[in-house]
């Protein structure tokens, strides 16, 4: 196994609208482990690494507190970045039209046309209460060049 220092480090910023489920997707994803309960985030930052095409990357995820359409995007979340998830409930019209406003606001800030991104619709699981469905979600990503995940939970 190959010192730390040999490690590709990436920063992942993971925004959204409040209680769209950021804060579980990262644990489920660096614990293998879902929580139900609701705790609202500030901002955290997390440490996984991974092993791809025969590379290891450290990566730094940065969980972010929720953002509105007021919600000023600050170097912290831009510079340096290697990748963006963007993430929204499906149960929640609101939320997925928050990802195009985070988007644009990221590519503004940046000053480029295109960014490495993945769009994540959360809380599939709730089917009663759906108001996107998955067509959506693909469009989305589709419009903005970005993957698509319609995460399922698993517990």
């Amino acid at each position: 196994m190959p010192g730390a220092d040999s490690l590709k480090k990436r920063k992942i910023v993971v925004l959204g609208s409040r209680s769209v489920g950021k804060s579980s997707l990262v644990r489920q994803f660096i614990e293998n482990h879902f929580d139900e309960s609701y705790h609202p985030t500030i901002e955290s930052t997390l440490h996984k690494t991974l092993k791809y095409h025969g590379a290891e990357f450290d990566c730094e995820i940065i969980d972010t507190a929720g953002q509105d359409e007021y919600s000023i995007l600050g170097s912290k979340h831009t510079i340096g970045i290697h990748g963006y998830v963007l993430v929204y409930s499906v149960t929640s019209r609101n939320s997925f039209n928050m990802i195009q406003i985070i988007h644009d606001k990221i590519l503004n800030f940046c000053g480029t046309e295109d960014i490495p991104c993945v769009i994540v619709g959360t809380k599939t699981d709730l089917q009663s209460s759906r108001q996107i469905q998955p067509l959506e979600g693909e469009k989305l990503a589709q419009k903005n060049n970005a993957g698509w995940v319609g995460n399922e939970r698993q517990k």
